[in-house]
């Protein structure tokens, strides 16, 4: 009996203490949009406010100096007119291509190099992490122009190194071959950037905890089939990261193909993707005019696509994976 008059005497002391924790949650939730309104305005000012100009401006036309409505028209042009259409569907094309190869090899690629970095036993980690992973930190400018150097058939160095072996014969003027042009590029982009994959995947071998790993040693499992049965699903969702960043790059991707190839992305259109497309038609090349709805146009196709392809992943891929974290 006196523990429940002592309940009883305590229940208006109840509302008081919530009030009080509801205030302190408020004051706490202040603090957070302090901390967050910074970036927040820079966000919005450098990225919100001209990705919505950017759709604005693909839904309207010049006609004699005079901004108007036009709707999807734009979009319509781009598509069907045969003026706009053949460039947009090859330039989307090239990109798909560049995207798959840098699939196919840099991802792999990085996955072996950080397996390889991640044995125990391995001598000078340090020297070959920051051997594979400098490249990624050389300017677009002169990487491009490097390799424009190295390959080039008049004073490149390529063909004297394959001639040194006995090779010369192999040599071609791959960037200037439309049916070896993008693919030399593909090869440079890989070169330059696949130690960023390989150093996610190799944060990620160094979190398995130590633990799993001689548990399946306990159970006879070591070396490559350590790796495949064990290791490789849980760095999955690294993968799946690492995949989405290509992704989203390589439909980004302008700088080393105008480096290289120049605005025109030769030789004939043979390595033109979105963005060396976009930059012709909002800017203007040599005789073209720029066209500056029909530019932004092409870039709300680019981000479009970008969306699409990281909504399918973080809503279809990322919810299948998350059963291998920890």
């Amino acid at each position: 009996m006196a523990q429940v008059e002592k309940l009883a005497a305590d229940l208006p002391l109840l509302p008081a203490a919530m009030v009080g924790a509801e205030a302190l949650a408020r004051a706490r939730r202040w603090h957070i949009l302090v901390f967050l309104a910074p970036a927040l305005l820079v966000y919005t000012v450098i990225m919100i406010l001209p990705l919505i100009d950017t759709l604005r401006l693909a839904l309207f036309r010049r006609v004699d100096g005079v901004p108007m409505f036009v709707g999807l028209d734009n979009f319509n042009i781009l598509f069907f007119d045969p003026r706009w259409s053949g460039h947009f569907w090859s330039a989307l094309g090239n990109n798909l291509y560049f995207f798959a190869f840098h699939m196919l090899l840099q991802n792999p690629i990085g996955v072996a190099l950080a397996a390889l970095l991640s044995v125990p036993r391995l001598r000078g980690q340090a020297f070959y992490r920051t051997v594979f992973f400098l490249p990624t930190m050389l300017s677009f400018v002169i990487v491009g122009f490097s390799w424009k150097v190295i390959l080039s058939p008049l004073w490149g160095v390529a063909p004297t190194l394959l001639g040194a072996i006995g090779l010369k014969s192999w040599f071609h003027p791959w960037l200037g071959q439309e049916a070896t042009a993008l693919t030399t590029l593909a090869l440079i982009s890989v070169w330059q950037y696949v130690g960023i994959p390989m150093m996610l995947i190799y944060a990620a071998l160094l979190g398995i905890p130590a633990e799993v790993t001689e548990a399946a040693e306990l159970d006879g499992v070591t070396g490559l089939a350590q790796f495949w049965k064990i290791k490789l699903p849980l760095i999955l969702p690294t993968i799946g990261i690492c995949s989405i960043l290509t992704f989203v790059g390589n439909f980004n991707a302008f700088d080393l193909i105008y480096t290289v190839q120049g605005a025109l992305a030769g030789p004939n259109f043979s390595t033109d993707i979105l963005g060396t497309f976009l930059f012709r038609t909002f800017f203007g090349n040599q005789l073209q005019l720029g066209d500056p709805n029909m530019g932004a146009a092409i870039a709300t196709m680019m981000f479009l696509i970008i969306l699409l392809g990281v909504s399918l992943y973080l809503f279809g891929i990322q919810r299948r994976m998350r059963r291998y974290q920890f």
